[in-house]
């Protein structure tokens, strides 16, 4: 299938993301193309550097340019300042200034901490993003959110800094493990139920093909999640209003991966805080039980899970809830849709309903 490009529109920070099956190889000459850097530090945890990292470094290399591979520890548990802070170590005992410029290879959690790091190393780099896992691709890679956790909740350190661009090689999902793949689908799924009638429809009827990786289905699919999240963050950059919608699901699922010390993945807890989200919108009188069924059934189908894990501590839940950085003066904001394709943002839901939701699954 042809290369798809889309363009977030940020005035003179705007920036392409460029969609193609075989694109890693290529990136070195786009690059060299764009003319962002003299010298390139690419950052990547140990597993997807023994994955991608040659073939990046190849294509960098083979186009005459500059480049360090940086590599740091795989998971989430490694999402913190001190990373950060070795990372910036590294960084300046090579010698980087601000004529260099970061590349973020990997997942979500690697996008984050290399776009933390390049906002205040030398008090900001460029950077680029380079995602290899679903969920990156088609949520966290694009729209300039950084951050990293600590101990009291997740992302509660970060800023808003763009990337120069995005490039998306879908021949990375072949090496997924299925429970990274299928989390990507539910910030796939997301996209449908806040914004887009018809492309949940879509998911629906290509449930099947999209779990085999089709390309005719795959690269439209993620080409159509960019263009959403492009048009929301054109509109709403620093998530004061339209942007927030984007957090459906959010709201319990962060929550819940915590709670879960991230042996949850992300996108896992997600599907259920979407799914809990729907549920307090049928119990808020928001939403129609069928409507709720209908995201339960598609997430099922997908093999997303739709229930939190009894074992977790349901205080210990609402103990992240209240300081997720969504929360306002204590006020705890959701994301609930009112049908499939539109959402609204409200604070106005009793605890007892929180509550139902919370112990019901």
């Amino acid at each position: 299938m042809a290369e798809k490009k889309i363009i977030v529109g940020l005035g003179k920070r705007s920036y392409p993301i460029v969609i193609r099956t075989g694109l890693l190889a290529g990136i070195g000459p786009a690059l060299k193309d764009r003319q962002i850097a003299k010298r390139y530090g690419v950052i990547s945890d140990e597993h997807v550097a023994g994955l991608y990292g040659d073939i990046l470094m190849g294509s960098l290399a083979d186009a005459g340019l500059d480049a360090e591979l940086i590599t740091f520890p795989r998971g989430e548990t490694n999402k913190n300042l001190q990373t950060i802070a070795m990372l910036s170590s590294r960084l300046a005992t090579l010698g980087f200034d601000r004529r260099d410029a970061l590349i973020a290879l990997g997942g979500g959690v690697t996008g984050d901490i290399t776009g933390f790091l390049a906002s205040v190393y030398m008090r900001g780099i460029p950077f680029v993003q380079v995602p290899t896992t679903l969920l990156a691709q088609v949520d966290s890679s694009v729209g300039g959110k950084t951050g990293v956790d600590i101990p009291e909740g997740k992302n509660l350190v970060g800023t808003f800094y763009q990337p120069e661009a995005v490039y998306i090689d879908t021949a990375v999902l072949q090496s997924l493990p299925e429970s990274e793949l299928l989390g990507g689908l539910a910030e796939v799924i997301k996209y449908g139920v806040i914004i887009d009638q018809d492309f949940f429809h879509f998911l629906e009827s290509q449930q099947k093909e999209i779990l085999q990786l089709r390309p005719e289905v795959i690269i439209p699919m993620i080409a159509r999640c960019c263009e959403i999240k492009a048009r929301v963050v054109e509109q709403d950059e620093r998530e004061g209003g339209l942007r927030r919608i984007l957090n459906f699901g959010h709201t319990i699922g962060h929550a819940v991966e915590a709670a879960s010390d991230f042996r949850l993945i992300h996108g896992l807890a997600i599907a259920i805080g979407m799914q809990a989200a729907a549920d307090l919108a049928v119990r808020t009188g928001r939403l129609d039980r069928g409507q709720a069924d209908r995201l339960r059934t598609l997430l099922s189908a997908c093999r997303l899970p739709v229930t939190i894990p009894a074992e977790l501590d349901r205080l210990r839940i609402k103990g992240y809830m209240q300081t997720d950085k969504k929360t306002v003066d204590g006020r705890i904001f959701f994301v609930l849709p009112t049908e499939i394709g539109k959402v609204i943002i409200t604070d106005e839901v009793d605890e007892k309903d929180i509550d139902a939701v919370l112990t019901s699954g």
